[in-house]
């Protein structure tokens, strides 16, 4: 593979990216402190790997930060999980209306819709039911493996419109009977930004967040930036990039990397167009001021073509990609 530069702010490079790794101290496993005053602490927020950088000259300070810290994404992990039956996303989806949801709630769900207007709705959060169709499809013995009838898509993708999502302060609920949400595609981002807020408000200048997607408060305590390493899909392979960011986050979607069949055809990531998997490109990267951003855009310049993606990066300021296609042999313009 070689490396392809295209229009602003739209970069092919020359590996595949399966997520992102944070490079030492990050590559120790076990939690604890790296350097003088650097604490860390390593975890699962949301399903998916999680890890706090923090420096401050007291431990039992940084210690009671960090458990602040882990109360702030228990309690969003309450609103926000599809896997947590209790949480409020799943009686969402259950009752198809929330009254008097908290405030948090009410927020993302807004920022979701405003992204979802952003990109013509490349991002959209009420895609749930596809992902439950293609579930169940390849969990049954024999599944075909070209996926799911075309009837049944299209069947189940007349569900799939987030204008048929009402929030409002007081009320949030579906338009249409069946319709369902899931906050994968941007949850992790909202949650690093809310852990990353609660550190800014106890005074903490030099921190890095990941909640599934990383965020870099100020910049690494020995006065450099942090460093993110953009791994390859095989773990064993040395990173493919390393950026350096400060004050800025960054997110990584993969449609395969969570596949639904044997042959990974089928990956997690859904164009709300067609219905099928957004298989074209293997990996998108987003740099932005939030995590929340970041989150949401890596999802839906996964689903875009190179054409739409350059022009949503030429109207939004502070953004940054990087792709690899499948098709190596066609450059975006």
């Amino acid at each position: 593979m070689t490396a392809r530069h295209t229009r602003r702010r739209f970069l092919g490079i020359a590996a595949s990216l399966g997520g992102m790794a944070l490079l030492p101290p990050w590559s120790a496993r076990a939690a604890g402190t790296a350097g003088p005053g650097l604490h860390i602490w390593r975890g699962v927020a949301l399903g998916a790997d999680a890890c706090l950088q923090l420096h401050h000259s007291d431990p039992a300070e940084a210690e009671r930060l960090i458990r602040l810290c882990l109360d702030e994404v228990g309690r969003l992990e309450r609103l926000f999980s599809l896997y947590r039956p209790d949480s409020l996303l799943v009686r969402l989806n259950r009752t198809g209306e929330l009254a008097d949801p908290p405030q948090d709630m009410v927020r993302l769900l807004s920022e979701a819709v405003r992204f979802s207007r952003l990109t013509d709705g490349a991002f959209d959060i009420t895609v749930q039911p596809l992902w439950q169709l293609y579930a169940e499809h390849f969990a049954r013995p024999g599944a075909h493996p070209a996926g799911p009838p075309p009837a049944a898509v299209e069947a189940v993708r007349s569900l799939i419109d987030y204008r048929a999502l009402r929030v409002e302060e007081d009320w949030v609920s579906f338009n249409r009977h069946g319709m369902a949400a899931t906050l994968n595609g941007i949850a992790q981002g909202y949650i690093t930004d809310r852990v990353a807020d609660r550190l800014r408000a106890e005074g903490m200048t030099n921190v890095l967040v990941d909640m599934g997607e990383v965020l870099a408060v100020g910049g690494h305590p020995d006065e450099r930036p942090w460093r993110v390493g953009l791994r390859g899909q095989d773990d064993d392979l040395p990173n493919a990039e390393v950026l350096e960011i400060a004050d800025a986050a960054v997110a990584t979607s993969s449609c395969l990397a969570t596949r639904f069949d044997v042959a990974g055809r089928f990956g997690h990531i859904f164009n709300p167009a067609t219905g099928r998997s957004a298989n074209e490109t293997l990996s998108v990267t987003v740099t932005a001021t939030n995590a929340t951003a970041a989150d949401a855009l890596s999802t839906a310049l996964t689903v875009m073509s190179a054409d739409r993606a350059a022009a949503l990066l030429d109207e939004i300021p502070n953004i940054t990609m990087r792709v690899l296609s499948q098709d190596i042999g066609q450059t975006p313009t």
